[in-house]
């Protein structure tokens, strides 16, 4: 075979972006879960690579394009056969390995976000090799190794179903054994939200996947040259579409039914339409990649409403409705709107029958039996081995902890032990500096060292505006503390995903003032025109007496201890 310079590079630029989708996902499920469970998800999202791409060499590409047969491929070790037949046309046989490698490790990352913050590590770790090594690859032999469902005419471009759907299918099964969070439901059935720590992280990763998507689907031509440059131009065109509609309309949705737009749903929303839209971004028009997002932006939502609500199935990061449903609504919605570009047959809307609706139809049922009857028995075996949960006392106490024997992946968070600290000869030769322990008595204070303490409840967001009105009145000193709670308003309705928020406890800051010369009326005037806004939950102050303030490095007390004339 003669190569193609042009071929070569298209494809292992598409692997590079596939690849560059791992962290996107890492960010997004962190990003969506809790901080004390944040190191144990990048873990696995690492791990979900580092395991499958070993896994995939030593027999899943075989499975997957052996030629053995339309139902499995063939069992070739350190794949060493000839797949020269099924290489693209110019591709090398390792451009394309590498290609497919990075597909098969997108359908494994998926189901850690479904099953986060109660996994055990370990299970985690087989479970994904399973999906590595059998799972993927034959449903896979099915749509793009020659199998029966190609040769009926199922088209899945670049994996709405072959990826996206056994993604979402495996962290159905995973999170319904595994069971919800603790806290997640109540006794009555109704769903408590559990907030995700960073948006900022959550939105990064959904950048990085939707920048990262011009390889998932534009690199799946495999080819720049003839008509293939035509296709990846549009491919191009309709995966941004279906994204930015899918955006669109998830937020619109969100507004209308929670009274305002959910920033995290929506984030789901433009994955939503990057989903559905993979199957068919090659065979739909502009219009029928914004019908894609229109509809994925809707049904991402009521599914993820409908798993969370009535199933009483926990996904902390919406992979179920994001992968699971979209990858299948996409794939059938090649059946309606394809134009026959890049199919031999056109969908119903354009005049071509329900030939190809009911071969799409038949393909995504097929797929999902196969992946929930095999990852049943998966996770099945190893809930009753080696098991798949961490205790109580680990969930609780956060995965990073128990897992991994970090206190916290965010070092801020980090506890500082005892330090010692040493110096060379040199240092010791120098005499030390002097010190002397100030001694004083412990004084009461009198009626004319009258001490006070005011302290404010009140929003966070006053904060810098009100230092710098105490600055103004010469506080020289005060204490801030981020606090929760709830005062006569008792809280607000809020949603978050869909589920109602528990905001009894909001939050707020806590100020803390001792006053010795500065008349307390003063302080108080101060503090109140700084924070008045008329609504409720502007807060409260408090006065108390204090009976005396001792500085401990010079022994001071009373108001001189307030002083600061060093």
């Amino acid at each position: 075979m003669e190569f193609s310079a042009v071929n070569t590079i298209w494809v292992l630029l598409g692997a590079a972006l596939v690849f560059f989708m791992q962290p996107g996902f890492a960010m997004v499920e962190t990003g969506f879960t809790r901080a004390k469970n944040a190191g144990n998800i990048i873990m696995k999202n690492l791990l979900d690579l580092s395991i499958g791409a070993p896994v995939y060499w030593l027999v899943g590409f075989g499975i997957m394009f052996g030629t053995n047969n339309g139902w499995i491929g063939t069992i070739d070790f350190l794949t060493r056969g000839d797949y020269s037949a099924i290489c693209p046309e110019g591709v090398p046989f390792y451009a394309w390995f590498i290609f497919q490698t990075v597909f098969c490790a997108t359908s494994a990352t998926i189901v850690s976000g479904a099953m986060a913050e109660r996994t055990k590590f370990s299970s985690y770790c087989v479970y994904s090799l399973a999906i590595s090594l059998l799972v993927y690859p034959v449903s896979g032999h099915w749509i793009w190794g020659g199998g029966w469902l190609s040769e009926l005419g199922f088209h899945d471009f670049a994996g709405s179903t072959a990826v996206h759907m056994v993604g979402g299918v495996c962290a159905l099964i995973g999170a319904k054994i595994l069971g919800p969070r603790i806290g997640k439901y109540n006794e009555d059935g109704s769903s408590n939200a559990i907030l995700g720590h960073s948006l900022t992280l959550g939105a990064l990763g959904v950048f990085i996947l939707w920048f990262c998507w011009f390889g998932f689907n534009g690199c799946s031509t495999v080819s720049m040259e003839g008509d293939a440059m035509y296709f990846a131009g549009k491919i191009f065109v309709t995966t941004n579409l279906a994204a930015a509609v899918g955006t669109i309309t998830t937020m619109i949705f969100t507004w209308i039914r929670y009274k305002k737009p959910d920033i995290s749903m929506t984030l789901n929303g433009t994955l939503a339409g990057l989903v559905g839209v993979t199957a068919g971004c090659d065979t739909v028009t502009p219009v029928g990649a914004a019908v894609i997002g229109i509809v994925s932006g809707i049904v991402v939502v009521l599914v993820i409403e409908f798993i969370d609500q009535k199933l009483h199935i926990d996904d902390p990061v919406g992979a179920v409705g994001v992968h699971g449903a979209c990858g299948a609504l996409g794939t059938i919605l090649v059946g309606l709107l394809s134009d026959g570009e890049g199919t031999d047959t056109k969908g119903l809307f354009y005049g071509g029958g329900t030939s190809l609706l009911g071969v799409q139809c038949l393909g995504v049922i097929c797929v999902i039996i196969w992946v929930a009857v095999v990852m049943t028995i998966i996770f099945l075996l190893i809930k009753h081995t080696m098991g798949l949960r961490v205790s109580r006392h680990e969930e609780i106490q956060g995965l990073d902890s128990t897992e991994h024997g970090i206190a916290s992946s965010y070092a801020d968070f980090m506890p500082y032990g005892p330090q010692v600290l040493t110096t060379s000869e040199k240092d010791d030769a120098k005499e030390p500096v002097p010190v002397e322990y100030v001694s004083s008595p412990y004084v009461k204070k009198g009626e004319k060292d009258k001490l006070s303490k005011v302290v404010v409840i009140t929003r966070g967001s006053v904060l810098d505006e009100l230092k710098r009105a105490l600055d103004a009145i010469g506080i020289t000193g005060l204490t801030v503390t981020h606090v929760m709670g709830y005062g006569m308003e008792g809280g607000a309705l809020n949603y978050y995903r869909g589920a109602k928020i528990d905001t009894r406890l909001l939050p707020k800051i806590k100020l803390e003032i001792v006053l010795g010369s500065l008349p307390v009326e003063d302080v108080v005037e101060t503090i109140k025109k700084t924070i008045y806004t008329g609504h409720v939950g502007d807060g409260k102050i408090f006065i108390y007496d204090v009976e005396n303030v001792i500085k401990v490095r010079t022994g001071e007390y009373g108001i001189a201890a307030l002083q600061d004339k060093d």
